[in-house]
């Protein structure tokens, strides 16, 4: 009895965590980046709409992977692994936007916003690499107890998604369909990735230009 309580009490403080994981990944990895994404659109910050075109472009993969796990498809455990980690890179990584901002005065509040949520954004990818690293024993078993509370949140936000889709088009958003474009977006995520490894990385180095 007490052995089924500890790994009871296990399974929910591990699902409290991935749901921390989720809940952290809501609100600096979509909230926050969209508000900056709005803000520098009215203020008309090239700076800093440039490095959020830039980070909702990488961070694409994170959306894929939601797709991917609505269907419970193996391979977006993988994809949660590699999302934060190139969302990550994808603010810091640019010389130019780099040097751009750190010529911004700190009293000014979009560049100041910009610096604390970089630095918020990295302890994300800290937490989330670690969590969803232990998950990537679901790759091959799919039905084990650390794979379950990764599918709640994706399967919470295609019933959302189904009901919208059904109200706005009439059709139906199923879990196949789901993971169909996701495997579809998957594909054109991973061309433009390589076209723009092979062509212009190497041309354009760590500038980030017109990306």
């Amino acid at each position: 009895m007490a052995g089924f309580r500890s790994c009871r009490v296990n399974e929910l403080s591990y699902r409290a965590l991935v749901w921390l994981t989720y809940r952290v990944a809501a609100t600096f990895a979509v909230g926050l980046p969209l508000v900056l994404l709005i803000w520098s659109a009215w203020r008309k910050d090239a700076m800093v709409l440039r490095l959020m075109g830039l980070y909702w472009k990488v961070a694409s993969l994170m959306a894929i992977s939601l797709l991917l796990l609505t269907d419970q498809r193996p391979l977006g455990y993988l994809t949660a692994v590699a999302a934060p980690l190139l969302m990550v890179v994808s603010v810091w990584f640019w010389v130019d936007l780099n040097e751009e901002l750190a010529d911004q005065p700190y009293w000014r509040p979009l560049a100041l916003t910009v610096r604390i949520w970089r630095w918020s954004l990295s302890g994300f990818g800290l937490l989330s690499v670690v969590m969803t690293s232990t998950a990537l024993g679901c790759v091959q078993q799919l039905q084990s107890a650390e794979c379950l509370p990764w599918l709640e949140a994706p399967q919470g936000f295609h019933t959302v998604t189904e009901s919208l889709f059904d109200f706005v088009f009439g059709g139906q958003w199923s879990e196949a369909v789901a993971a169909f474009a996701g495997y579809v977006a998957l594909v054109a995520y991973l061309a433009g990735l390589l076209q723009w490894l092979l062509v212009r990385l190497p041309r354009n180095g760590r500038v980030a230009g017109e990306f």
